[in-house]
């Protein structure tokens, strides 16, 4: 008999570590149980949460222009927050910076 090349081993290897993670990384996005033969009934009920936690997404609030951002300080009475770091921490509690 003759040993097998190191490269056959090395893929073997790699193969028999991969090839579980890939079956794991390709599961059906709707939980569909057809592969393992077995039906549940909380399958389509983990979906529909999932859908929920994905539906309510936010919004970035739209970017202020520089004249837009200045109204709405002198309305508010604030300082806008993005100068917060150039003011030392100790005078933070002065100022009221606008909160985002």
């Amino acid at each position: 008999m003759q040993k097998p090349s190191r490269l056959v081993l090395a893929a073997s290897a790699a193969a028999l570590v991969l090839l579980p993670a890939v079956a794991l990384a390709q599961g059906t996005p709707g939980g569909g149980t057809a592969a393992t033969g077995t039906s549940s009934p909380a399958a389509p009920e983990a979906a529909a949460a999932e859908k929920e936690k994905a539906a309510p997404k936010k919004r970035k609030p739209a970017k202020m222009t520089r004249q837009q951002e200045i109204d709405r300080s002198i309305d508010r009475g604030t300082v806008p927050a993005r100068y917060r770091s150039s003011v030392p921490k100790e005078y933070h509690q002065y100022i009221p910076f606008d909160k985002r």
